[in-house]
């Protein structure tokens, strides 16, 4: 007999049991309610042994990982000296492999190696169970992370040094320029698998195999790695090694494709397409740099054209210029034809304008001068230019294992490394293949920029530019205006006037209806001139992909994406095709306004995403045949009722009719705008009611004053980072979006002038407002995000919000506020131009009373800062596609139109542009890129050191006791030649720190001999330093105009990673040093700087808890080393200390009069100082221990810093909590909100008011409940 195998059903309770295969088992088990019970109870088990794993892994890792972001609080200096700093420098691709030697510390043990294998263990438990964390951690308690306190206790520091302050020595890093990935074997990785050995759950009807070639390239020395889901087969930035490179796309002598590539447009080198290299050079020097020809642009004519070895004055002989710009401008009276697939096309619009009437037909109007460029032609044009050899077109993880504990998590920095890019290549490799082609599919990413701008100081001459950029392009490269990344392919038109005459003639329309038809025009012809762009073969390439020779010489299927619109909001709300500051305002969700009040609570969060946009074609075809078929009017009750919810207009979307069908969303496009909405929308709005608060209070007008006097004494710095305020801020005049960001991003520039000038209850709360705003700022303009930073974005915007309804509920509606003079003035001008333009007598329109102003939160500008976590997921960080990339690309144009006749503006432009680009091309086809000669001329040529002082600068010597004859009385230079020999002594015989204390006798310090007694002086000294996201910067440091710096702690156990030094002198020296045992002398030339250091304020308390500033204050002169010696390479960077104003000018730390630690004009010093943490973004960063570029050791440093922070402020935390206004006051809805700003107003009827009221009741109930899940929150963040 054959025995009979059985299968059974394992579920707790059923019999089954039959001879059957593995199938008819899956078709039992898909309808057994006993094997689906049992699944259930095993999963449940599973996920409690996981919750158990993570509360115990998230107990020792969260509190580092997260708690450390916070900007520490400066605490007192001590008798240590300035750790060493040990720098990172990439290579020109910002990357690192080979991992970096760090000097032992006694903080750590080692750089780089894992602690102990169960360190591991945790490790590799805590990345298997990621994807469980979000879930399970909302239950879980997590340990030691503080709560939420406005105000939190400090610990008190003395004010003065106690013992001596030397630096102790270091040695920098200098990686070479092939510090890369170091290996060419694969990285160990978990092998693939393409199946499961879980049993079915039901009948399988089909199977998709999807078979991944995932590569993942070993961490470097900084901890970076890419994870690619598809192994690359082209990598511009040399990262991957060639052998791992995919190897299975055709050369251009093996593609077959029925559809076949264009050819690239053919190119001469130079002189094409002038007779000669003497015509060409001198055509290139008219049509490239300047157009307003300085003393640089002469030295280069005399440099690149007449001194040039093949320039020859001969050529010259019948020389026309007219001549030659005919045969850039593609002229066919010229023998020379430059033709290029992409050039410019005009074209002319049509629209249909309602007629009013059912029995009518819409009247047809043309709008002729729509220049344009074909957008597959650009593309195509794009990848056969020599930028091309920079594209990425495979798409990548970028992760970070940090050395501190070796854990490992995402990051987001550019558009290729996002979610939206990723999510595209997968939608193109499940695409099925067209006929025949075996090609690799790329994608083309699309950036657009669109803005309507001035082009003169003077005039009404304005242009409507479209921009595109390639987001496979670098954002580095895209950021600068001369880097030729930017292309414009379009001037869009405006409306005519002429317009006005048709709409006027209509029958039965009134003046509003004239306005609102007038817009839907405006609609119309954006839309219009949109449908021409997408034309049919951009459909086809959209859908099909073109085949392009890329530059490596393999032929690909590249298929266009778009993936970001970057516009202002009233460009927005054309592109959405939704009603200007509707019902529901915001371009990508459905909230209506009502609900802004809500911002940053779970409601508001949840329906952010629960409610997103879906196109409404339906009932917008609706609505357009009740305007054209039935003559009702654009805004009547009949298309109001089809349209209202929703704020829709009766305009064809043309993004959603042409691109729709092929998985283009058309509003999540239209990402966040950092300029318009941020530093000129919701920083502006605060900082001028700000402004009107100051007026309402007694004394307004003094106090407004004081402002202005205090905004004058902001020091500048960096180079244009923090620009002086010379105007009186408070009027606002020719304020641009940096000027607003100079105001915003240093918290000193805003929270030390505003300090004191409200009452004391006030301006706690406006203080606390001013730094949670500077706060969000500084994290939302990062340019490398890591999943801890996004967190915290997150967890600040809750926060903010909850600031802003205190500063609106309690600071807002306890002062009448009134417009400002600038404001009442703007309102009396738009009414003068009102009255003559109607040509009627208002008398009132123009009174001279001035109106009420009240905070308005309820703004789209508001609404969009929670949109920002989000959008950095989808496309990267927010730098990569800021609407200040295409105002930069706006100087172009602006520098064409003089060139100008002023007539036919765009068509000029256009050609200009054009010839820009044909000489740029041909200098390429020559191998000498045009771009590269664009080159800022100030930047320094080398910034691999760590500093660089002009040594051979020997214009400036001082004797030494000629300066100590001048300044004999002052204490400043006390001791100057003894603390001199001390500190070339401890330098030159390398002494450990251990000896910092070591008093050197006069025997010793004879030893140190200087050449004639002289020093000499130099002007400024360079510091280089390796940013957060990888880039090699500098500080400049002058002793007159930018002399404060920032060192690294040497305490034992530091509350603050930094000290802080104002540089007095930066010298250079020869110095003789005799042997000790030899007494031979040996020459030795050394660089010093001449320092006086600052100490923190007793008592003060800074922090995230506080939301405040480090506070700072000079060593008082009595201390001995108030004054001392430092060594260059100690300096980290350069520091922003501005004055703390309240505290005034004083005597406390040197006495009254002239010295030689102050400037020529002073005779006292400011008391207090504050630190600018929030100055630019890597200044920012340094208080944290998440920058990815900084060094080990700083990083460490600082999360030992914001650990013990942590733990006073946890200590503190119900006291702190006490001096914070915790009840949120809200009045009247009538009388709580106002306009925000000239360009926003809006008034509210009484019938939104009353549908408003019960939801402001019910907000006032759950904002109390979310305040407190917030600061729950706010325990796993320390900031």
């Amino acid at each position: 007999m054959v025995a009979v195998s059985l299968l059974r059903c394992n579920g707790t309770g059923c019999p089954w049991a039959k001879d059957t295969d593995a199938r008819g088992l899956s078709r039992h088990r898909a309808t057994c309610k006993f094997y689906q019970k049992s699944s259930a109870l095993a999963t449940e088990k599973r996920r409690e042994r996981a919750k158990e794993v993570i509360r115990t892994v998230a107990s020792h890792k969260l509190i580092h990982r997260l708690a450390p972001l916070a900007p520490i609080r400066f605490t007192d200096l001590n008798d240590r000296r300035p750790k060493p700093i040990v720098h990172y420098e990439p290579s020109g691709r910002f990357n690192l492999s080979r991992k970096s030697h760090v000097p032992p510390s006694k903080s750590i043990d080692s750089i780089g190696i894992v602690r102990s294998s169960a360190s591991d263990k945790s490790e590799s438990t805590f990345a298997a169970l990621q994807d469980l964390v979000d879930v399970e951690m909302e239950g879980t308690d997590q340990v030691g992370l503080g709560g939420d306190h406005e105000i939190a206790a400090a610990l008190s520091h003395p004010s003065r040094l106690s013992r001596r302050m030397l630096p102790r020595d270091f040695e920098d890093l200098q990686p070479a320029d092939e510090d890369m990935n170091h290996t060419h074997f694969p990285v160990t990785r978990p092998p693939l698998t393409t199946g499961t050995q879980n049993p079915p759950q039901g009948r399988i009807r089909r199977v998709l195999l999807t078979l991944r070639d995932t590569l993942q390239t070993t961490f470097n020395a900084i901890g970076l790695s890419r994870l690619y889901p598809r192994r690359p087969s082209f990598e511009p930035d040399k990262f991957i090694p060639s052998l791992l490179l995919a190897k299975s796309s055709p050369l251009a002598n093996d593609v077959h494709d029925a559809q076949g590539p264009d050819p690239s447009p053919g190119v001469s080198a130079p002189p094409y397409p002038f007779a000669n290299m003497t015509i060409y050079r001198l055509m290139m020097w008219m049509n490239s740099g300047s157009h307003q020809k300085s003393q640089t642009e002469v030295t280069r004519l005399v440099t690149d054209v007449i001194q040039a070895e093949d320039f020859d004055s001969k050529d010259l002989d019948g020389f026309s210029v007219r001549k030659c710009l005919r045969a850039l401008d593609n002229d066919r009276s010229s023998k020379e034809m430059v033709t290029f697939p992409d050039d410019w096309v005009e074209t002319n619009v049509s629209i249909d304008i309602p007629s009013k009437s059912k029995d009518d037909q819409p009247i047809s109007f043309n709008i002729a001068g729509f220049h344009y460029r074909p957008l597959v032609a650009v593309i195509r044009a794009a990848f056969a230019d020599i930028q091309a050899n920079a594209f990425h077109i495979s798409p990548f993880k970028r992760l970070w294992k940090d050395p501190l504990d070796n854990h490992e998590e995402r990051v987001f920095d550019e558009l290729y490394t996002s979610d939206a890019w990723l999510e595209a290549q997968d939608d193109i490799q499940r695409q099925p293949k067209e006929h025949g082609c075996s090609l690799e599919r790329i994608i083309a990413g699309l950036m657009l920029f669109s803005d309507a701008t001035h082009l003169a100081n003077f005039g009404t001459a304005k242009a409507w530019p479209l921009y595109l950029y390639f987001g496979n392009l670098s954002k580095y490269v895209r950021a600068a205006p001369t880097s030729g990344a930017c292309h414009l392919v379009g001037f869009l038109p405006s409306l005519p006037d002429s317009v006005k005459d048709i709409l006027s003639n209509l029958p039965r329309v009134s003046k509003t209806g004239i306005a609102a038809l007038n817009a839907h025009c405006r609609r119309e012809l954006f839309h219009s001139c949109w449908k021409i762009l997408l034309d049919p073969e951009f459909l086809h390439a959209y859908r099909h992909g073109i085949v392009i020779q890329c530059p490596d010489g393999i032929f690909r299927r590249v298929f266009p994406r778009i993936f970001t619109y970057s516009a202002d909001y009233p460009e927005k709300v054309l592109i959405a095709t939704i009603k200007d500051m509707g019902s529901c305002p915001c371009p990508r969700c459905l909230m209506p306004k009502t609900s802004f009040d809500f911002l940053g609570i779970f409601s508001d969060m949840h329906d952010r995403t629960a409610n997103l946009r879906a196109y409404c074609l339906a009932r917008v075809i609706e609505a357009r045949e009740f305007i054209y078929g039935w003559g009702h009017t654009v805004n009547g009750s009949k298309v109001q009722t089809l349209l209202g919810q929703g704020s829709w207009v009766p305009t064809v979307n043309s993004f959603v009719e042409k691109l729709g069908p092929l998985g283009l969303d058309a509003f999540r496009m239209l990402v966040v705008d950092l300029m318009h909405e941020c530093e000129l929308g919701t920083w502006k709005a605060l900082f001028t009611h700000l402004i009107r608060l100051l007026y309402a209070l007694p004394g307004g007008d003094d106090l407004v004053a004081q402002l202005d006097n205090r905004f004058r004494h902001v020091p500048s710095y960096g180079n244009g980072v923090i620009r002086r305020f010379t105007n009186n801020t408070s009027e606002m005049k020719k304020l641009a979006a940096r000027d607003f960001e100079d105001i915003l991003q240093d918290r000193l520039c805003a929270i030390p002038v505003f300090e004191g000038l409200f009452p004391r209850d006030h301006d706690v709360v406006v203080q606390t407002l001013l730094y949670r705003f500077a706060h969000w700022h500084a994290l939302a303009k990062l340019r490398m995000h890591t999943e801890t930073t996004i967190l915290a974005l997150d967890l600040t915007f809750k926060r903010l919000s909850r600031q802003l309804r205190k500063f609106r509920d309690y600071t807002c509606v306890a002062f009448a506020t009134m417009e400002l003079p600038k404001e009442k003035a703007a309102r009396e001008r738009k009414a003068a131009r009102e009255r003559t333009a109607a040509s009627l007598d208002h008398p009132d329109a123009g009174s001279s009373g001035r109106k009420t102003k009240k905070f308005n939160l309820s703004t789209y500008k508001f609404h969009a800062m929670g949109d920002y976590v989000r959008s950095i997921r989808l496309f990267g960080t927010t730098d990569s596609f800021t609407t200040q990339i295409g105002e930069l690309a706006h100087r172009a144009l602006k520098a064409f139109y003089p060139l100008t006749s002023k007539q036919d503006t765009p068509a000029q432009l256009a050609k200009h542009e054009r010839r820009r680009r044909v000489l740029r091309r041909v200098a390429e086809t020559a191998h000498s890129s045009y771009a590269s000669q664009q080159a800022p001329i100030d930047l320094p040529a080398e910034l691999n050191g760590h500093h660089y002082i002009a040594k051979l600068s020997r214009n400036n010597p001082t004797d030494i006791f000629k300066l100590l004859r001048q300044y004999h009385d002052d204490p400043a230079v006390a001791g100057f030649i003894p603390k001199l020999k001390d500190h070339i002594l401890y330098r030159l015989r390398n002494l450990d720190i251990s000896h910092c204390d070591h008093a050197f006798t006069d025997d010793e310090r004879n030893m140190v001999i200087i050449p004639d007694n002289k020093i000499y002086s130099v002007q400024t000294m360079q510091v280089h330093y390796t940013t957060y996201d990888l880039r090699r910067e500098y500080d400049v440091i002058n002793p007159r105009t930018h002399p404060d710096i920032m060192v690294l702690s040497g305490e034992t156990k530091p509350h603050h990673p930094y000290w802080y030094a104002h540089v007095l002198g930066i010298y250079h020296m020869d110095v003789w040093l005799r042997d000790e045992t030899s007494m031979n002398l040996k020459m030795h030339e050394i660089e010093v700087l001449y320092v006086r250091w600052l100490a923190p304020l007793i008592d003060h308390q800074s922090g995230i808890h506080c939301a405040r500033l480090p506070q700072v204050a000079f060593v008082e002169e009595t201390d001995r080393d108030a004054f001392g010696f430092l060594n260059p390479s100690q300096v980290i960077r350069s520091a922003h200390l501005i004055p703390a104003f309240v505290s005034g000018r004083g005597t406390s730390s040197l006495r009254r009069g002239k010295s030689f630690a102050r400037q020529d004009d002073e005779l006292d010093d400011w008391e207090a100082y504050y630190v600018g943490i929030f100055v630019d973004r890597d200044m920012y960063m340094r208080y944290t221990h998440h920058g990815i570029g900084h060094p080990t050791v700083v990083r460490e440093l600082t999360r030992d810093c914001a650990s013990a922070d942590l733990a006073d402020n946890s200590s503190d935390s119900e006291d702190s909590e006490n001096d914070e206004i915790e009840a949120v006051q809200h009045y009247d809805s009538d009388g709580g909100e106002g306009d925000e700003d000239e360009d926003e107003e809006e008034e509210w009827d009484s019938e939104e008011l009353n549908d408003r009221d019960p939801e402001r009741r019910e907000m006032e109930m759950v904002v109390g409940e979310d305040e407190d899940d917030d600061e729950d929150d706010d325990e796993h963040l320390s900031f």
